[in-house]
């Protein structure tokens, strides 16, 4: 066995030498970006508590909606495999930071003759039994290892943002999708009530050309706008199982009739939708800090890349016990040890790690381009809702007031044409207007509900920690 002093003067050079360590290549910081004081669209005060803050079930007030988010939330398969993908850069990472512990291997052996010799190859050996562990411990001088432990540590914070960035864009999609539906719902009750409109509109017609009142194209151009209610119809029809097909497949699940909880009109749309400040979008959205951590491990790998053409000092050490008699193996004479270092040196390949160097390095500037461009984008995004919640707002109002007008205009279309006072075409063209303007004014209110989830998704909010341990808390 080693002696006690030689065990004092490994313990102090393996701690002299991680102390002394230095860690090569740059040090990650954060790019300066230029962030304005408040968002371009924003509509009101900055200082307001952005709209992200809010838990996802605080936003989206509809029952059924919310059961149907946490059930994709439990049965999504993206988001189980970003799960796993998390699992798995965890398992590196741990990898990774066992690179700063010894390594040790151990074997035990009984040879077949005493010509096998273990220790010294080529020499009889007068031992039949032995068992040997072989110690090895990099010292980490120029901080080749303290640098892969950063990468791989940033590249797990990465693939756990990931995660975070499909959970949002999870609650996200199947909100929409889930006010798409609502969006056909509505739409296929205006269609049937148009229909059936224009089949009583039909059937006067048909009474009045048999009595002579009227002509045989008043009649045609009743059946064609019949006919184009009956088409328009079909269509919704198709449009909402596709509908409930697309929210089946997000919510993990063969497609099936989804139930339905408020109607599109009876909503809840929040009267403020808050931004917040534009600085607190790069500590929230989650594709931005995917692209800061992808940034923070290719630049650590240059540190690791720098280190790899530099010496390796390598502590080793032989520990065992040996003895002709195997119930004497692990007896304190049968023991011994030895201890040296290593130096392993980069010759004939030094031009090939100076190649590697230089193509991480070249990864780095990828990196710091796709994390602004990544900001970018996210601003864009931002400003983008905003202005689509504030003129959908705008838009529901006016085409609300316009439908209002039409629906007295068509009946004063119908008083007149029954009592002969106007012909078919007021009937025909205040129907058709009605109906087009009502199938506008739903596809106005869903963009509108679209809107404010977009903001909520492009602001970063929607699911952290805290809110999850809310959410448990609100189930129990």
């Amino acid at each position: 066995m080693l002696s006690p002093s030689i065990c004092r003067c490994l313990c102090v050079l393996m701690i002299g030498a991680v102390v002394t360590s230095c860690a090569m290549g740059p040090d990650y910081k954060r790019p300066q970006t230029d962030v304005e004081d408040q968002f371009r669209m924003a509509d009101g005060r900055s200082d307001l508590p952005s709209l992200a803050n809010l838990p996802w079930w605080e936003l989206l007030h509809d029952e059924q909606l919310q059961q149907l988010i946490r059930t994709a939330l439990d049965h999504n398969w993206d988001l189980q495999r970003a799960v796993a993908t998390v699992d798995e850069f965890r398992a590196r990472a741990l990898v990774a930071q066992s690179d700063w512990l010894p390594q040790i291997t151990a074997a035990a052996s009984m040879p077949a003759g005493r010509k096998a010799n273990f220790l010294f190859p080529g020499f009889a050996s007068p031992f039949n039994y032995y068992t040997v562990g072989n110690l090895a411990w990099e010292v980490d001088l120029w901080g080749r290892i303290r640098r892969s432990t950063e990468a791989a540590r940033a590249d797990l914070l990465s693939k756990e943002e990931n995660r975070r960035a499909v959970t949002i864009q999870l609650v996200s999609t199947v909100a929409e999708a889930y006010f798409n539906l609502l969006q056909f719902d509505l739409q296929l009750d205006i269609a049937g009530r148009t229909l059936q409109s224009w089949e009583e509109s039909v059937r006067i017609a048909q009474a009045r050309l048999h009595q002579g009142m009227t002509s045989k194209l008043d009649a045609d151009q009743f059946e064609a706008e019949r006919a184009n209610a009956a088409a328009r119809t079909a269509e919704l029809q198709r449009q909402m199982v596709q509908a409930e097909n697309q929210l089946s497949v997000l919510l993990g699940r063969k497609p099936f009739a989804v139930a339905r909880g408020h109607s599109l009109d009876k909503q809840i749309i929040p009267p403020d939708v808050p931004a917040g400040l534009p600085s607190e979008l790069l500590q929230r959205r989650p594709d931005l800090l995917v692209a800061e951590q992808q940034l923070a491990a290719v630049t650590a790998r240059i540190g690791a890349a720098k280190a790899e053409r530099f010496p390796r000092i390598t502590l080793t050490g032989l520990l065992g016990v040996a003895h002709p008699e195997l119930s004497l193996l692990f007896t304190d004479p049968s023991s011994f040890g030895v201890f040296g270092a290593g130096l392993a040196a980069p010759l004939l390949n030094a031009q090939v790690l100076g190649f590697q160097q230089e193509a991480v390095e070249a990864q780095s500037k990828q990196a710091l381009a796709q994390y602004q461009q990544t900001v970018l984008t996210a601003f864009r995004e931002v400003e983008d809702a905003l202005i689509a919640v504030q003129t959908a707002r705008l838009q529901s109002e006016s085409q609300q007031q316009q439908v209002t007008a039409l629906q007295s205009a068509l009946k004063l279309a119908e008083l007149r044409y029954k009592g002969g006072l106007a012909n078919y075409l007021d009937v025909l063209v205040a129907r058709r207007n009605l109906f087009e303007a009502e199938l506008a004014l739903t596809s106005t209110r869903r963009l509108l509900l679209a809107s404010v989830v977009q903001l909520y998704k492009a602001l970063g909010g929607g699911w952290s920690p805290d809110m999850q341990s809310a959410e448990v808390g609100k189930k129990g």
